[in-house]
C-alpha cells in the first residue's frame, strides 16, 4: 500500500475537517489537525509557522474541484470561505449552505452536509497524496492553483488564449464579459456563477473582508436608471459597460454584461437563445472598438466565458459555436481574444468543438509557485 494511501485516509482527514467547520478559519491554529497540515505543506514538506494559512488555501483548493453549483458554494460557505464569512458562527454558516440548497437548516445537516464535508475531505487525500513522499513532492500540483492553465490555440488563422480556472483569476486583460439576464439584475455574491463571481471579486472591501462598496452593482443600477429600464427588461443582446470595482487591481479595466439570458416568467429558469450570444458577441467587439481610444493604453484584449452555458442552459458546445461565429467574423490584429472556463474537460470540449490547435511556443500550466505568484 503506498505511503499516500496509509496516510490521507478519507475518514481521518474528514475528521479534522469536521474540526474546522465547526471551530471556523479563525481559530484553525487551536486545532489539532496533523493530516490537513501535511497535506498543505509546500514541496519542501517543511511545516513552518504559517501553517493555519497554509491549511486555508489547501481547504479553498479543495474546495474549488468540487465543480461549481450549489455543491461548491454550499462548501464555501459551511466552511466559512466565501467572503465575508470567516468568522461566523457554525450555526450562521450552516444556515447559508442550506440555503444553498433551498433546504431546511434540520434537513441539510442529516443530508447534504456529511455528503459536502466527504467530497471535501477526498479532494484533500488527493492532493495530499500527490505531495506524499519524494516522488510525490516531484509532481504535486501547486495547491493554490491544481488547474490553472493557459492554452494558446490557434483556430485557422485567427489566435486565442483557452484559460482554464475560475473567471475571478483572470489578470491583466483590459475587459472581461459577462453574461447577465435582461433584468440586467446581478446575482447575490454568493451564488456560483459568473457574474455573481466578477460581482464579488469588483467590490470593495475592508481589512477584515467586510464588503464597503459594490461598485459594479451600482454601475448597472445606475445605467438601468438613466435609461430608464428599471422596471423592464433590455432587449436580448444588450451590451452595457461597467468599471471593474476592485478587480481593477488585477488589471482588469472594464466589464461588459451581456444582456443573453432571458427569465422564463413565474420560474427560476431562463432561456437563451443561441442567436443572441452571436449578436451580443458582435456588441461587445463593437463597442471594444468604440471605447477603445479612450483609454491609456487603449483597451486590447478580451475575454469572454460561454455565455448562457451556466444557469442559462445552453449546451457549452452550442454557445462555443455561437460565440465563435461572431469572434471570427470580428477578429482584428488588434484585438487580443481570450476565452475562460472553470475546468480542464470542458477546455478539451471548447478546443474539439472549434478545431483549434495549439498555437507554437504556447504556454504551459502553471507548475511552480514563482510562476503563480508572478501572474497574479
Amino acid at each position: 500500500m503506498s505511503p499516500s494511501a496509509t496516510e490521507f485516509d478519507v475518514t481521518s482527514v474528514l475528521r479534522e475537517v469536521k474540526m474546522v467547520r465547526t471551530e471556523g478559519l479563525v481559530r484553525i491554529r487551536d486545532l489539532d489537525l496533523p493530516l490537513l497540515r501535511r497535506a498543505a505543506a509546500p514541496r519542501s514538506a517543511t511545516v513552518t509557522d504559517a501553517w493555519p494559512v497554509e491549511v486555508e488555501n489547501l481547504l479553498r483548493t479543495a474546495v474549488s474541484r468540487l465543480g461549481g453549483g450549489p455543491l461548491e458554494e454550499a462548501a464555501a460557505l459551511t466552511l466559512g470561505l466565501a467572503p465575508g464569512m470567516r468568522d461566523r458562527p457554525a450555526a450562521d454558516r450552516r444556515r447559508l449552505a442550506a440555503k444553498a440548497y433551498s433546504i431546511s437548516v434540520e434537513r441539510f445537516r442529516k443530508s447534504q452536509e456529511e455528503m459536502i464535508l466527504g467530497q471535501i475531505s477526498e479532494q484533500i487525500c488527493w492532493l495530499g497524496g500527490m505531495g506524499a513522499g519524494a516522488e510525490g513532492a516531484s509532481r504535486q500540483p501547486p495547491l493554490l492553483a491544481p488547474h490553472l492553465q493557459h492554452r494558446s490555440l490557434r483556430v485557422g488563422d485567427v489566435a486565442l488564449t483557452l484559460h482554464v480556472h475560475p473567471v475571478e483569476l483572470v489578470r491583466h486583460i483590459d475587459v472581461i464579459v459577462s453574461a447577465v439576464n435582461t433584468h440586467l439584475s446581478l446575482p447575490e455574491m454568493f451564488k456560483a456563477s459568473v457574474p455573481a463571481a466578477l460581482r464579488r471579486a469588483g467590490a470593495v472591501r475592508d481589512a477584515s473582508g467586510e464588503v464597503l462598496a459594490d461598485p459594479v452593482h451600482e454601475e448597472l443600477v445606475d445605467w438601468r436608471r438613466r435609461n430608464r429600464v428599471l422596471s423592464r427588461p433590455v432587449p436580448p443582446g444588450t451590451v452595457v459597460p461597467t468599471g471593474s470595482g476592485a478587480l481593477a487591481a488585477q488589471g482588469v479595466r472594464r466589464l461588459y454584461h451581456a444582456a443573453v439570458t432571458v427569465p422564463r416568467h413565474g420560474t427560476n429558469d431562463y432561456d437563451v437563445a443561441p442567436q443572441d450570444v452571436s449578436l451580443a458577441t458582435a456588441r461587445v467587439l463593437t463597442l471594444l472598438t468604440e471605447e477603445r481610444a479612450a483609454f491609456t493604453p487603449p483597451l486590447r484584449s478580451i475575454c469572454f466565458p460561454l455565455l448562457g452555458a451556466g444557469r442559462g442552459g445552453l449546451l457549452p458546445q452550442t454557445s462555443v459555436s455561437a460565440l465563435w461565429a461572431a469572434l471570427r467574423a470580428g477578429a482584428a490584429p488588434d484585438r487580443d481574444i481570450h476565452l475562460v472556463v472553470r475546468r480542464p474537460l470542458l477546455a478539451d470540449l471548447v478546443t474539439e468543438v472549434l478545431g483549434a490547435r495549439p498555437a507554437p511556443s504556447a504556454p504551459r500550466a502553471f507548475d511552480d509557485k514563482e510562476t503563480w505568484h508572478r501572474c497574479v
